[in-house]
C-alpha cells in the first residue's frame, strides 16, 4: 500500500533497531519513534481529535513535531503545518479555513500562539516542550508518558495525509491536501533520483510547515536517520553537521551562500557529507562551483517542484552539475532538471496544446504525486486542473534532451511595449556583475509601456553601484528593451521562509508612487 501507515510499519518492521531521530537531547531508534508517534495518536484521541479531523501544528523543526505529524499519518488524522512568520490575523485564516480542531504549539511560540486572533484556541491548546511547565492546560510529554500506542489506522491511498497552505506571507493562503499517495509517491522518486541509504543522517533544514520538508520522506522509506534544525544559523547547521554526521541536506541557496561565507566554517569537520541538495531558487554558477571547491567530499544536486507535486517534479543531478562545470556549458546550469520517474511534464500554450521543443509556455505535470486540487477552492481548482493535468503558472521550455529550463512564474512575466519579458533573464545578466549580491526583477506600472522593467539589487559588500553602470553593463548582455531603467539599491530582500525572495513584496513596494 502507498500510505504513510505503511511507511511507518516498514521502518519499524525492518529497521527497528536502527537510528531514526538523532537529537541533542538524543537517539531514537525507529522502533521507539514509531512508539511515541502511536501513542502520541492516541494524545490527540484523548483530546477530542477524531479520525478525519484535523490539528495544527504551530512549532519549530523538532523530532517533536515529526511525531506528531506522523501520529497524524498512523490514525487517520490529518496534520496542518503551520507556518510560524505569520502574524494573528494569517494564523487564524488557516485555522478556520481548515477546520482545525486542535492547535498544537511549540513552547518557543507560546507568545505567537497568544495573539488575539487566536483566542478561540486557548482552550483547544496542546503545548508541546521537552517536560512538563508551569502552564495551564494539557501538556505533551506528561500525555504521551501516560498514553497507550494507538492502533493504526486503515488509511485508503486517496485519503488526505496532510494539509499544507501555500504562500501566505501576503494574501491568503491555499490549502493543498495531499493524499497518503501523493506523499509516499514523491518519497519513492526522490529516493531514486537521490540515491537515499539506510546510512544516510538527513538533516532537516527547510521549515517543516513548508512542502520542501516532505524530501524527508525518501529517507523514511529507506530507514535512514532524520536531524531537525530548530533555528537556522549557519553556525547551528555547521554544528549539527559535523556532532550528527549528517550525509544529506537540503538547503536555499541563500542558506548556501550564508554557510561558506561563514568566517568558522574552516573550523569544522564535514567529513560525513556526501549531498548538498538544493531548490526554491536557482543559484549562480560562481556559487555552486564555491560549493562545490569548498566541500569536495559532497555532490551537489538541484530540485524543482511545488507544494501541489509533493513537491519535487525535476532534479538537475550531480554528474550534469560536474559536466556544465567542465565543459564551459553553464546554461545547462540555469535548467531545473529532467522530471523524476512517474512525473510525465509538457509545455502548453493558453489553451493547453504542447509547444514545440524550445518554446516558452505553462509547465504542465501529471503523476501520482500530484494534488487532485485545492481546499474550499472550487474556482482555483477548476483553473489549474484540467485534463487530467495540473497547470502549474510557471513559464518554461524543454530542449532536445529532456531538460526543463525555468523562465518565470506567469505572473511575473513582464509585458512591456508589447514585448515578453521573463525576469529570470535579466537577473541573470545582473548577477553577472561582480558588485551583485542578489538582484530581482518585476514589473511596475508605466503610462508609455504599461509595464516597465524595475529592478531591486543587493550589492556585494564594499561594492558601489549606480543605475548608469548596471544599464551599461546589461547593455552588453541583453537586448535594449530588457533592460530596467528604475534600480532601487537596498540592504536585504524580502523572503520567505525557504529564503525566496518575495516578488509580490517587491511590487508592493515599488509599483505604486515609489517607483
Amino acid at each position: 500500500m502507498l500510505t504513510m501507515v505503511s511507511a511507518m510499519d516498514r521502518a519499524r518492521r525492518l529497521y527497528g533497531a536502527r537510528p531514526a531521530m538523532v537529537d541533542d537531547e538524543g537517539t531514537f531508534t525507529w522502533s521507539e519513534f514509531v512508539d511515541r508517534a502511536r501513542r502520541a495518536a492516541s494524545v490527540l484521541d484523548g483530546l477530542g481529535i477524531g479520525e478525519g479531523d484535523r490539528y495544527a501544528i504551530l512549532s519549530r523543526n523538532t523530532f517533536r513535531n515529526a511525531e506528531l505529524m506522523h501520529a497524524g499519518y498512523w490514525s487517520g488524522r490529518i496534520p496542518v503545518p503551520v507556518n510560524i512568520r505569520l502574524a494573528g490575523p494569517e494564523i487564524r485564516h488557516i485555522l478556520d479555513d481548515s477546520g482545525c480542531k486542535l492547535l498544537v504549539v511549540d513552547e518557543a511560540l507560546a507568545e505567537l500562539a497568544a495573539a488575539d486572533e487566536l483566542a478561540p484556541w486557548r482552550d483547544r491548546t496542546l503545548l508541546v516542550a521537552p517536560g512538563q511547565r508551569d502552564a495551564a492546560g494539557p501538556q505533551y510529554e506528561p500525555l504521551l508518558a501516560r498514553a497507550a500506542p494507538a492502533g493504526a489506522h486503515d488509511s485508503a491511498e486517496d485519503d488526505t495525509a496532510i494539509l499544507l497552505y501555500t504562500g501566505g506571507t501576503t494574501g491568503r493562503s491555499k490549502g493543498v491536501p495531499l493524499s497518503h499517495r501523493n506523499v509516499f509517491a514523491n518519497g519513492q522518486q526522490c529516493a531514486i533520483a537521490l540515491g537515499a541509504r539506510t546510512d544516510d543522517v538527513f538533516l532537516h533544514a527547510a521549515p517543516m510547515f513548508h512542502s520542501a520538508d516532505l524530501l524527508g520522506t525518501a529517507y523514511t522509506l529507506q530507514g535512514a536517520a532524520h536531524m531537525f534544525l530548530p533555528v537556522f544559523s549557519p553556525e547551528s547547521v555547521l554544528r549539527a553537521m559535523e556532532r550528527h554526521g549528517v550525509t544529506v541536506a537540503f538547503l536555499a541557496p541563500t542558506m548556501i551562500i550564508m554557510i561558506l561565507q561563514d568566517p568558522a566554517f574552516e573550523n569544522f569537520d564535514l567529513g560525513k557529507l556526501r549531498l548538498v541538495f538544493y531548490g526554491s531558487s536557482p543559484m549562480a554558477v560562481e556559487w555552486i562551483r564555491r560549493a562545490m571547491e569548498a566541500l569536495p567530499g559532497a555532490e551537489i544536486q538541484q530540485g524543482y517542484g511545488l507544494t501541489e507535486t509533493s513537491p519535487i517534479l525535476t532534479t538537475l543531478d550531480p554528474e550534469e552539475h560536474r559536466e556544465a562545470l567542465e565543459s564551459g556549458r553553464y546554461d545547462r546550469l540555469k535548467a531545473a532538471g529532467r522530471p523524476v520517474t512517474g512525473v510525465d511534464m509538457r509545455i502548453v500554450d493558453d489553451d493547453g496544446d504542447e509547444v514545440p521543443l524550445g518554446e516558452a509556455g505553462e509547465v504542465a505535470v501529471r503523476g501520482p504525486n500530484v494534488t487532485s486540487g485545492y481546499l474550499n477552492r472550487p474556482e482555483e481548482t477548476a483553473s489549474a486542473f484540467r485534463g487530467g493535468w495540473f497547470h502549474t503558472g510557471d513559464v518554461g521550455r524543454m530542449d532536445e534532451e529532456g531538460f526543463m529550463y525555468l523562465l518565470d512564474r506567469k505572473k511575473d512575466m513582464i509585458v512591456t511595449g508589447g514585448e515578453n519579458v521573463y525576469s529570470s533573464e535579466v537577473e541573470a545578466a545582473l548577477y553577472q556583475h561582480p558588485g551583485v549580491n542578489e538582484a530581482a526583477v518585476v514589473g511596475v506600472p508605466d503610462e508609455t509601456y504599461g509595464e516597465a522593467l524595475f529592478a531591486v539589487i543587493v550589492p556585494a559588500p564594499g561594492a558601489s553601484l549606480d543605475v548608469e553602470g548596471m544599464i551599461a553593463h546589461c547593455r552588453e548582455r541583453i537586448g535594449g528593451y530588457k533592460i530596467p531603467r528604475r534600480m532601487a539599491f537596498v540592504d536585504e530582500m524580502p523572503k520567505s521562509a525557504m529564503g525566496k525572495i518575495l516578488k509580490t513584496e517587491l511590487r508592493r513596494l515599488y509599483g505604486g508612487d515609489n517607483a
